[in-house]
């Protein structure tokens, strides 16, 4: 007698279909093949525990298990329940029609209840790729998994309960999505533009950078703000695109980062990783691949305070992906590609006592220290910042004022609108959604500048020493300046404001803050 089962695996962010076949003939010998790790070895145990606290058991004959394709190796627990499923087949307690068109996945426990894995989203996904019409799920993915339309989710508590379903006893009805799955409000955060005091040069250094997806530096003393101003940046960012929700959610839901009994995400990701993270943590990989801090900040906000306390090496590995919005990770046993297309916003202070160039307190540090604190951010990384940005204390008048400033719900108009400008200009182009994202190609039709504005960036290249990279950021924020104001043309004062968010690129800053 031969049984297939189908069920799946995850790799990097997509799910893999597997199939499960069993063959039962006569002898007693109990055999799985195709590349099972420990925990799948180890899932005989399990499966057998939980078939006769249900009253079941495993064929007493001769049983090759093979998990097809072969050479994928095969890893976690999720494979239980499809086990479960073709043994049953094979023992006689179901039907073969139970797993005609159905996928299985889940682990069990010793008593036959379901526990629920990570990754369900990225197979449900598959699954409706793949033409299945039904998904039987560990009750707990249930809501998770039925976000995917098409698919009849259902949610499984136990093997008695399984049983009495494809018996017609108690059958269970799909999963129907709760009404927060289906939404995308715009949440309201607990950090809001209106409660910060003063700070209008950086408020609006923050708009265009939201307005345009650019990476953002903020530089100033201890206590100025920058680290409360970057918590409100997901406050003013647009809301996400089903298709971002659902691509968000499929990578939060690999690292086990959605929670019990969600649907999609609908906020943009804030992640904050300390400085103390490693390579690995920060870009993702491991024994058992799992994406890392900048693939779970994909289409949100990375935000790396107090940068130059980062490890050099740490930092230097965010280049590439900053450019590419992508991150392949290659080991001796894998390959697995992580998007990361997320905004990049950094903190940092001018030394390390953190006064330099304030005027309200003494700076004790030496030429050759503030000298080395700035190197260590090298230069290929900070052409990769699109607005350097200096913010200064806030005095006590500013902080005593009673009047509130402009909230986060009004920036955050301004810039789904410039966001808007962009869909529309971008719009026959799918992997382009903002100003950011342009191409050298898109910068030569869409941000070149007048003559006036074409001498004025001239000067500075030449004054300021810029390189390539810098050229065409200018040109990038420009234009989305010009998209907060409504114009279509890039105008003067619109260039003049980008070239002057290039402050740590002026071989002078350090005696002009003196």
């Amino acid at each position: 007698m031969l049984v297939r089962i189908s069920t799946a695996a995850v790799q990097g962010i997509s799910g893999i279909p597997v199939f499960i076949e069993i063959h039962v003939s006569r002898g007693i010998r109990f055999s799985l093949v195709g590349l099972p790790d420990n925990a799948v070895r180890e899932s005989h145990e399990r499966i057998r525990s939980a078939l006769q606290m249900n009253g079941m058991d495993i064929p007493r004959k001769q049983v090759v298990i093979n998990m097809a394709p072969a050479d994928l190796r095969k890893e976690g627990t999720g494979y239980d329940l499809p086990l479960s499923v073709g043994l049953m087949i094979a023992g006689g307690h179901l039907s073969e029609q139970a797993a005609e068109n159905a996928l299985f996945i889940g682990e069990l426990s010793l008593d036959g209840r379901l526990q629920p894995i990570r990754g369900i989203l990225p197979v449900a996904v598959m699954a409706r790729q793949q033409g299945y019409n039904n998904l039987y799920v560990p009750i707990q993915n249930a809501e998770e998994a039925a976000v995917v339309e098409g698919l009849n989710v259902y949610g499984i508590s136990t093997l008695k309960g399984l049983c009495r379903h494809f018996s017609g006893q108690d059958p269970c009805l799909p999963w129907q999505r709760g009404q927060e799955s289906l939404q995308n409000p715009l949440e309201k955060t607990e950090f809001d533009f209106s409660l910060v005091k003063g700070q209008d040069k950086v408020k609006r250094a923050i708009e265009v950078a939201c307005s345009g997806g650019h990476n953002l530096m903020m530089i100033g003393p201890p206590g100025a703000g920058k680290t409360m101003l970057a918590k409100c940046i997901p406050g003013i960012l647009p809301p996400m695109t089903p298709d971002e929700a659902l691509e968000t959610s499929v990578i939060h839901s690999i690292a086990s980062k959605t929670g019990m009994q969600r649907g999609l995400l609908h906020q943009r990701p804030f992640r904050s990783p300390h400085h103390s993270i490693s390579n690995v943590a920060l870009v993702g990989g491991g024994s058992c691949p799992q994406p890392g801090e900048i693939s779970l900040a994909h289409n949100g906000v990375l935000f790396c305070d107090e940068l130059p306390e980062f490890n050099r090496s740490v930092l230097e590995v965010l280049r590439q992906p900053l450019e590419d919005r992508h991150i392949t990770v290659s080991r001796a046993k894998y390959a697995v590609d992580y998007p990361c297309n997320f905004m990049f916003v950094a903190s940092m202070n001018p030394c390390p006592c953190g006064y330099y160039g304030d005027p309200n307190h003494h700076c004790a540090c030496s030429p050759t220290q503030i000298q080395h604190y700035m190197n260590r951010i090298s230069g290929p990384m900070l052409d990769r910042i699109d607005i350097h940005c200096e913010i200064e204390a806030v005095g006590f008048d500013q902080l005593t004022e009673r009047q509130e400033g402009e909230s986060s719900a009004s920036i955050r108009e301004r810039v789904i609108r410039a966001r808007q400008r962009q869909e529309a200009r971008f719009r026959d182009m799918p992997d382009i959604h903002c100003n950011a994202q342009m191409t050298p190609a898109l910068l030569q039709e869409f941000a070149q500048p007048d003559e006036v504005g074409m001498q004025m960036l001239r000067q500075a290249m030449e004054r300021l020493k810029l390189s390539a990279r810098a050229y065409g950021r200018i040109l990038k924020v420009a234009r989305t300046i010009a998209d907060v104001e409504g114009s279509t043309q890039i105008q003067p004062p619109h260039l003049a404001e980008a070239i002057g968010y290039r402050s740590l690129d002026r071989s002078d800053w350090a005696e002009r803050k003196l």
